[in-house]
């Protein structure tokens, strides 16, 4: 059983990968950060540093448990050394179906045989995934939400040779990080993005045939149907390029056209407008500023 005090690995220390290695450290677990970029890893640990902060400062966590966290955490930049003691592998890298195919096949190389491999992706099949592994039933898909020391929902996706125990084992794992767990099957997008993406692609159809601005069209959604963001700011905060590269899996996956990206997102992503990541997507993003301002195209 994986528990408080088991050695977890973490693969990307992106902004996932940072967030899931907090949530584990947080609650007893040993975590092995890995990233080939010892930049990205320094960047990573200041952040986490930084998040802790800002749970202190809500009472969430104290000044102890911020530094007994931080204690749980180590960083590797090889798989092979990150991986040889972990009881469970959780991929967190770009999501990108040969960067992380390419990663599987090495994790099933140098992780121990009985070492559980997870991947957080938000579309890719797991069934794919686990393919290019020696141990498909022992593959699985752990989908948590962005920001994830915040998000309480962690998707889990059962893969076409995934085994019950190892599913039930997520769960479980789940729960003991204070998540909510929501089992799903292997088919593109899944849940979350199977309903999310078309909406937020009709939001930009809608914007690029005119029929409402930005701030409307964000407007409406949140005073009209209660969301906490409008679907083109939600956008800009997943990244238009990864709304784009979901929407191409949903697309190739079933081949209905209302899964087609729309030809502004396309465009948007291939001038590099890809939100906030890049300082401008439907709109401009300042560091230090809250204030939602329209980028100009839209005005």
């Amino acid at each position: 059983m994986i528990s408080p005090g088991s050695s977890i690995s973490v693969i990307g220390a992106g902004t996932m990968g940072n967030g899931i290695a907090h949530v584990f450290a947080q609650n007893g677990f040993k975590v092995t950060l890995v990233d080939v970029s010892l930049t990205q890893l320094d960047r990573a640990l200041l952040n986490i540093s930084k998040n802790f902060d800002r749970q202190i400062a809500k009472g969430i966590v104290t000044e102890d448990q911020k530094k007994s966290a931080l204690a749980n955490i180590k960083v590797e930049s090889t798989l092979v050394a990150g991986v040889k003691n972990a009881e469970l592998v959780i991929e967190a890298a770009t999501e990108n179906t040969d960067l992380k195919l390419k990663i599987f096949k090495e994790l099933d190389q140098y992780a121990p045989k009985s070492t559980i491999l997870a991947s957080n992706t938000s579309s890719i099949s797991i069934t794919k995934i686990a393919s290019v592994t020696g141990r498909a039933g022992k593959v699985i898909g752990m989908h948590f939400m962005n920001p994830v020391p915040v998000m309480k929902l962690v998707e889990v996706i059962n893969g076409y040779s995934t085994t019950k125990e190892v599913s039930d084992s997520i769960v479980d794992l789940s729960n003991q990080l204070g998540k909510i767990p929501c089992v799903v099957n292997d088919y593109p997008g899944f849940i979350a993005n199977r309903i999310l993406m078309p909406m937020i692609n009709e939001a930009i159809c809608s914007l690029f045939e005119n029929v409402g601005g930005v701030h409307e069209i964000d407007t409406v959604m949140k005073l009209g149907m209660a969301h906490p963001m409008g679907p083109l700011q939600l956008a800009d905060f997943i990244g238009l390029d990864v709304c784009l590269s979901i929407l191409k899996v949903l697309y190739d996956g079933f081949g209905n056209p209302k899964y087609a990206p729309c030809p502004l997102l396309v465009n948007m992503v291939t001038a590099g407008k890809l939100g906030v990541k890049s300082g401008e997507g439907f709109y401009i993003y300042t560091a230090g500023s809250k204030e939602l301002v329209v980028s100009p195209q839209f005005q």
